[in-house]
């Protein structure tokens, strides 16, 4: 018991200092599709601005309605469904489908999810990624991190919130640029779900315990 304390509790420590540098029901929380050529993009626009969500990444996200990663699909479903449609989150749905955590997710109310994009997951060693993806536990832990029991817009959400998981994420900033963590930009704010807001951010966030 206590070896495997030990192991759980370095390969955090290692998966923070790499992130300081980013279900089981559910056929819709497969793998999300990939960005093509062919595929149109936002601008950021006065009409995305006046949509509510803002940020560079935002660029990445579809803008036909019927693709289901696009703001208009993704606002019909709950957040682990529309996590599955957008093209930046396809690493983050697979570590909530190991995780078990679909099912908890879109049955959640009113919750703010910091969702870490592929590039956030990159920056953290394939050797260490995959002990957390291989342990149930830790990965819940990590991901329940990202999750707020209540729904932040951007005016309300500088400060500092208790997660699921226990331990407090403090946002600064404010208008359409915001820090989580004094690290972690987020790069697509203020994207609704069916029961979520969702905040896009460009590194992964560790828990204190």
């Amino acid at each position: 018991m206590k070896r495997r304390l030990f192991a759980t509790v370095g390969v955090i420590a290692v998966l923070a200092l790499s992130a300081c540098g980013g279900t089981d029901s559910e056929d819709t929380a497969s793998g999300a599709p990939s960005t093509s050529a062919s595929t149109p993009m936002v601008s950021a626009s006065p009409s995305m601005m006046m949509s509510g969500q803002f940020g560079s990444g935002c660029t990445a996200v579809p803008t036909d309605p019927s693709n289901p990663g696009s703001f208009e699909a993704m606002a019909k479903v709950p957040v682990a469904t529309a996590a599955s449609g957008n093209p930046l989150l396809s690493t983050l749905v697979t570590a909530v489908k190991k995780a078990n955590l679909v099912d908890s997710l879109n049955g959640a109310q009113g919750v703010t999810v910091f969702a870490p994009t592929n590039d956030a997951f990159a920056k953290i060693p394939k050797a260490d990624l995959d002990k957390v993806l291989a342990d149930d536990a830790m990965l819940q832990k990590v991901l329940t991190y990202h999750v707020v029991p209540t729904q932040l817009s951007p005016d309300t959400l500088v400060g500092t919130h208790k997660t699921l998981q226990g331990d407090d994420v403090t946002v600064t900033g404010g208008g359409t640029s915001f820090t989580v963590n004094g690290t972690s930009m987020v790069v697509c704010g203020n994207v609704s779900t069916a029961n979520a807001t969702v905040y896009i951010v460009d590194s992964v966030l560790m828990p204190k315990s």
